[in-house]
């Protein structure tokens, strides 16, 4: 069932329409449990696109295992979508940094409000993001601390590769995961590949835990896979990697290796004298979980983030 969640007019009479797809049983007890998966807040971020369909059809599919309700935001930032634009286009702003938004404020803190009222009342919300066109990001939910304790245990569930518990930061306040969960509805901002692309692998391993979590809460009653073991960062400390200098950087590892503490991670190069201006190492031994994708790098650019202290 497709609903309109928010119309908010623009220029020359076009409208900013964001929808969502409800998928339920036929009869309604009143009793349902109810997940929300929402993607599309950065207009370069695809992978939701993929998740949000194949999640439909195998539903759809098997439509008798469905026992609650499942609540499907595809394109929260339709703008961005449309231009291949990672914030909003014409207004300039970051979609993820205005929740929750305000019912009498400008058009899109006004849409950020809608969206954030549809959701209030699911039982569980996942935020699904994919990174940018810079960073490969391995399947992760990343957790604030301050509501570790109660997401922590879901998000070992979700069947993703590493669990981020992180420091609350003021600039998160204002993301979709932070408004939601301060409002009582546990939600998980899930990250996974890169911008500008859909990593099917990845989707596929997020869906999985989606399943596993949905018939958890006795939303799903048909067969699903148990998710793996995710690392989570208080067994170890983030080390971030970044640029000395500027120039190409070529990696020397993969994404998602183990690394040697010294290690070389790859060697940041000058395509024109054909020097090598750095050579990037690893600060420990650990997990590379976010490796740099796009070749060109500035001083202080962001190369690779290592999960040590884990054996």
């Amino acid at each position: 069932m497709i609903e309109t969640i928010v119309s908010a007019a623009l220029p020359v009479d076009e409208r900013l329409i964001i929808q969502k797809n409800r998928l339920q049983p036929k009869e309604l007890t009143g009793q349902e449990k109810r997940i929300s998966i929402v993607t599309g807040l950065y207009g370069d971020e695809l992978d939701g696109q993929y998740i949000c369909y194949e999640l439909i059809r195998r539903i759809n599919s098997h439509k008798k295992n469905l026992k609650g309700i499942v609540d499907i935001f595809p394109s929260c930032n339709p703008l961005g979508l449309a231009s291949m634009t990672r914030g909003v286009p014409m207004f300039e702003l970051d979609m993820n940094r205005i929740f929750p938004g305000s019912e009498k404020g400008t058009t899109i803190e006004y849409v950020a409000h809608q969206l954030i009222d549809d959701i209030i009342g699911s039982d569980l919300c996942i935020d699904v993001h994919s990174s940018n066109i810079f960073l490969m990001e391995t399947p992760q939910v990343r957790v604030a601390e301050d509501f570790a304790e109660k997401l922590v245990p879901i998000a070992r569930k979700i069947n993703a590769n590493f669990v981020w518990v992180h420091t609350s930061a003021t600039v998160l306040e204002s993301t979709l995961a932070h408004s939601l969960n301060n409002m009582g509805v546990p939600t998980l901002a899930v990250e996974m590949g890169v911008g500008m692309r859909i990593n099917k692998e990845y989707g596929n391993q997020l869906i999985e835990g989606i399943f596993y979590v949905m018939k958890e809460l006795g939303i799903w009653d048909g067969l699903v896979e148990t998710p793996k073991e995710p690392i989570v960062s208080t067994d170890g400390s983030v080390s971030l990697i970044h640029a000395e200098v500027s120039g190409v950087f070529v990696p020397e590892v993969k994404h998602g290796e183990k690394v040697e503490k010294g290690q070389p991670l790859g060697s940041i190069v000058d395509s024109l004298t054909g020097d090598v201006h750095q050579i990037v190492e690893s600060p420990e031994s650990g997990f590379i979980f976010t490796l740099r994708e796009y070749p060109i790098v500035y001083e202080g650019s962001l190369i690779a983030r290592v999960l040590g202290g884990k054996e």
